[in-house]
């Protein structure tokens, strides 16, 4: 990848859709869920220019639309944007199924796809069931992440594929079809909280980019650093690593009405609120622009922006008329 690879330049724009949201919402409601919200969400991003449309991934803890079915259907539907997961849990999939589902999906967006992933969480009975229901014990995630990137970029650039590992065992196989791109790009999540030096090196070695989530903009600069440092010691260029950073907000000028409806949906989503110091802000556009500006500064490429509120489309369309243009005309400059 190349710097900007993601939309080419600038710093990029992009939105998370709810995909979880839809659905709970659904079950509030004692109905059928329906996914003509996501995908008219994601037809008005396009519309509107936004550089990308992402949608998160879980199993049973967090009930959602599978992702890459999502992206399917919302690559078909779009035409411009890239479109991402942010983030896919990879290790509760066998790894040759999901490498030919993404390069599927790859050949059906015509090259627009970006896979964001990581380790995921083990911490809570809640998140345990997602690997347990998959039939993967939580303790192996992160080698087993690291030995499913390895291969899903092999089966997507080689033939006759044969791969020994702690976790995972592929003997000569050949994949097609292949991505439009050479190999579709894996950005892995990278966190200055976990305080882990091991995802630093497993992305400098293995993935195409990292994208952050919950840190302040100082301490996604410094992730970025130790990312970079790790690089180079590989003997790569850490320029061509791209950086993306995800955040959550509430667009509303009456910042007391943006912080108890963020507060109800995070209570709903997550069974905590208050999470402004981590992730925000609940407010005017204006200070959502400027949030997004920071961490362009400290090093991120691409900025996307999740919306804590059950009316997504109202925020999306506060976002594309209030937030985007305020945050484009600023000082900016990748």
């Amino acid at each position: 990848m190349t710097p900007g690879a993601i939309v080419g330049g600038g710093v990029g724009v992009g939105v998370l859709i709810g995909t979880r949201g839809f659905v709970m919402q659904a079950l509030r409601e004692d109905r059928a869920a329906d996914p003509s919200e996501m995908l008219a969400m994601a037809e008005r991003a396009d519309l509107a220019g936004l550089d990308s449309v992402w949608v998160g991934d879980s199993l049973v803890s967090k009930p959602r639309f599978e992702p890459v079915a999502a992206l399917a259907a919302i690559a078909a539907r779009t035409s411009r944007v890239r479109i991402g997961t942010a983030v896919m849990l990879p290790v509760i999939r066998p790894v040759v199924p999901l490498a030919h589902s993404l390069a599927t999906l790859d050949v059906i967006s015509r090259g627009r796809l970006v896979v964001g992933a990581g380790v995921g969480g083990g911490f809570t009975p809640e998140q345990q069931q997602d690997y347990c229901a998959a039939g993967v014990s939580p303790d192996t995630r992160a080698l087993r992440l690291t030995e499913m990137i390895q291969v899903m970029k092999r089966l997507w650039t080689e033939e006759h594929v044969t791969f020994h590992g702690q976790q995972l065992r592929v003997d000569d196989v050949t994949l097609y079809p292949r991505p439009v791109q050479k190999s579709v790009p894996i950005l892995l999540g990278a966190h200055h909280r976990t305080g882990s030096a091991a995802q630093y090196r497993r992305a400098a070695r293995y993935a195409d980019g990292i994208i952050g989530i919950t840190d302040s903009p100082e301490q996604w600069s410094e992730v970025i650093a130790r990312v970079e440092e790790c690089a180079g010691a590989e003997g790569r260029d850490p320029s061509q690593l791209d950086r993306v950073f995800y955040i959550t907000v509430n667009i509303n000028r009456d910042r007391a009405k943006a912080a108890a409806e963020a507060d109800e949906f995070l209570m709903s989503y997550y069974g905590v609120r208050h999470w402004e110091g981590r992730w925000g802000p609940w407010g005017a556009p204006a200070e959502v622009a400027e949030r997004m500006a920071a961490y362009g500064k400290a090093g991120a490429r691409h900025v996307i922006v999740r919306f804590a509120s059950w009316n997504q489309p109202a925020q999306l369309e506060a976002f594309i008329n209030e937030v985007v243009p305020a945050f484009r005309s600023g000082v900016l400059v990748s």
